[in-house]
């Protein structure tokens, strides 16, 4: 398996390798295949950082990206935050919830947390298999972690209405995953957690916000395009993204 280029970091003692394939969780009636980086314990934050840099991303303590024999539809997205501009409808979702009462907590399970996950799971997402993850599978997924993790918690007096966790990396934040209060009409959380995700970057005087994946043919991740401008990872280089 091919490594990232950074000869600067210890990558001889990572090894990669390559997952069978399983249904794309994206694209129906496609297949997927993952490239692992392992392992796990050796994935601290300055070599997160360059994985990132290559397209990988982290699922609890799962480092991977797309390694599909004949898709290239995953392309990792990230936002150069001090060229945002947000759009009208964008920053009308700044003002709707810039009241939200914020605050950091260390990576442990809450039950208020969970409850509103599994709420949103069963909203957005019914039937994709996160629906029906357990306590177990949850705490996997969003509270373990070898890097500089953060768990940021928005109330509207006292009622949690949203969960992100970031990752801290040296050149910017990373968005590791976010859910909201999906029975609150007229909300838009998600828009606003990314404004405020971008605020936070430009506050610490770093250049980017990792978005994740982008796949054109998902109505799933159009939302990310939508923050202008963008750049896309395709062929070994980051590249400006069309609106």
């Amino acid at each position: 398996m091919s490594q990232p280029d950074d000869a600067d970091l210890p990558f001889s003692l990572l090894q990669f390798y390559a997952t069978s394939r399983y249904p794309c969780s994206y694209l129906p009636d496609r297949e997927a295949r993952s490239q692992v980086a392992t392992p796990a314990h050796l994935i601290d934050s300055q070599i997160y950082g360059v994985l990132i840099r290559t397209g990988f991303r982290r699922s609890g303590l799962f480092t991977y990206r797309p390694h599909c024999d004949c898709c290239r539809a995953c392309v990792p997205v990230r936002l150069p935050v001090a060229e945002l501009r947000p759009t009208r409808s964008q920053r009308r979702a700044w003002k709707q919830h810039a009241g939200l009462q914020v605050r950091e907590l260390p990576l442990r399970f809450v039950a208020e947390h969970f409850d509103l996950y599994c709420r949103y799971q069963d909203s957005r997402h019914p039937g994709g298999g996160m629906d029906e993850d357990s306590r177990e599978q949850y705490a996997q997924f969003l509270l373990q972690s070898h890097v500089d993790s953060r768990l940021i918690e928005f109330s509207d007096n006292g009622k949690v209405r949203m969960v992100s966790v970031i990752d801290v990396l040296d050149d910017g934040l990373s968005s590791v995953y976010t859910f909201f209060d999906p029975d609150v009409p007229g909300a838009s959380y998600g828009t606003f957690n990314i404004l405020w995700q971008a605020r936070q970057t430009q506050a610490l005087g770093l250049p980017y916000l990792y978005l994740g994946y982008w796949i054109a043919e998902s109505r799933k991740m159009a939302y990310k395009t939508r923050f202008q401008p963008i750049e896309g990872y395709r062929d070994g280089n980051w590249v400006r993204l069309p609106a």
